[in-house]
């Protein structure tokens, strides 16, 4: 192999000019600003506990008929739900009433030490049940459409399982349903967590702990390689923005109810219990073959979070024959932030519904 040639005052320029950029993009993300955790006008219309329901305003220049149905979006325990509407061209919430989908999201807020108790029972039973009838009786509707995602995915599968009157069409996003896959790491790392130790010790399972494991998961890639292609980005006031939203989203991570953390670990990790119509809630089984609504599945290709078999395994599991698999071409977070994405996803979403 021949030597590498680099005359060394070729390399005191390229550091000099390093330095420059560097120096120029620090001062760039100190100036700018309050970075906005979503973007979509919307208003409170109820509350309970740390619990926000929010309804989206449609555009009242849209010409797109609403579907009558309205759409509720159950997000994830253990992230910030605003990742669904994080900037202007990269809002799977914008994309969804463009589509013509009266729009709800619950926000679970940040659970504290009084929360310390809360059961999956409650969330599911308690918390999702009486947003649906809110959403229901301001629609004057029997039955809403649930877009869950990914934990949150899980837990609607069960709320229709055990619910089903209630809901018309369910969409499930980057959601396990198989959690002990071959490809799955996080899960090869939790069968061996002593969860009540961990319950027992912490009380609710801090924010931090979570999401530090998460980023565990591609260290590389996650907690060195991005940092290094930031400095092509910091020329650039949007793209500097960009990178802070994205920053702000994933360590904004709220604190774990540790009852409801302890049971969703032994149930649906090391128990494998939602696929083998085990998983108890409040003393009820959820069989998803009570599932009888029409389901759309979405998963990501390349998800390292939910790899894409956990996912799949849902077909052939509920007791509906109306069931469709749709496969992004990305990863977990990439499936509600990427260009192809907001092409792809929202108006799948809202043409499989308002066929339905």
């Amino acid at each position: 192999m021949a030597p590498i040639d680099i005359k060394p005052e070729q390399l005191a320029e390229e550091v000099e000019g390093y330095s420059r950029k560097l120096h120029a993009g620090v001062e760039r993300l100190l100036g700018v600003g309050e970075i906005e955790a979503g973007v979509s006008p919307r208003e409170v219309v109820y509350q309970e506990d740390k619990l926000t329901l929010y309804r989206y305003l449609p555009d009242p220049e849209s010409a797109v008929q609403n579907n009558e149905t309205p759409l509720l979006i159950v997000y994830a325990l253990v992230n910030r739900p605003y990742m669904t509407d994080i900037q202007e061209d990269r809002s799977t919430i914008k994309s969804l009433l463009a589509a013509g989908q009266e729009v709800y999201l619950i926000d679970w807020g940040y659970p504290d030490s009084v929360d310390r108790l809360l059961t999956l029972d409650d969330y599911v039973n308690g918390y999702i049940d009486r947003c649906v009838d809110q959403v229901c009786q301001r629609n004057q509707v029997d039955q809403l459409n649930l877009l869950g995602i990914c934990q949150g995915g899980a837990l609607s599968l069960c709320y229709t399982a055990l619910h089903q009157a209630k809901v018309r069409n369910l969409i499930t996003m980057v959601t396990p349903v198989d959690f002990q896959t071959q490809d799955n790491m996080l899960s090869a790392w939790v069968q061996h967590l002593d969860v009540d130790l961990l319950v027992e010790t912490q009380g609710n399972i801090p924010g931090e702990f979570l999401n530090w494991t998460f980023l565990a998961l591609k260290p590389f890639t996650l907690g060195g390689q991005k940092y290094v292609h930031l400095l092509d980005s910091l020329d650039d006031d949007e793209r500097a923005k960009n990178f802070l939203r994205m920053e702000k989203w994933i360590f904004d991570s709220p604190d774990q109810a540790g009852e409801a953390f302890r049971q969703f670990i032994k149930q649906f990790y090391q128990q494998n219990a939602l696929i083998k119509g085990k998983v108890d809630l409040g003393g009820r089984r959820v069989n998803l073959k009570k599932i009888t609504c029409p389901v759309l599945n979405i998963y990501g290709e390349q998800d390292h979070l939910v790899p894409p078999r956990a996912s799949m395994a849902l077909k052939g599991r509920i007791g509906g024959s109306d069931y469709t698999e749709v496969a992004f071409p990305g990863g977990h977070i990439g499936v509600y932030v990427s260009g192809k994405a907001q092409a792809l996803i929202p108006p799948t979403i809202g043409d499989w519904l308002n066929q339905r």
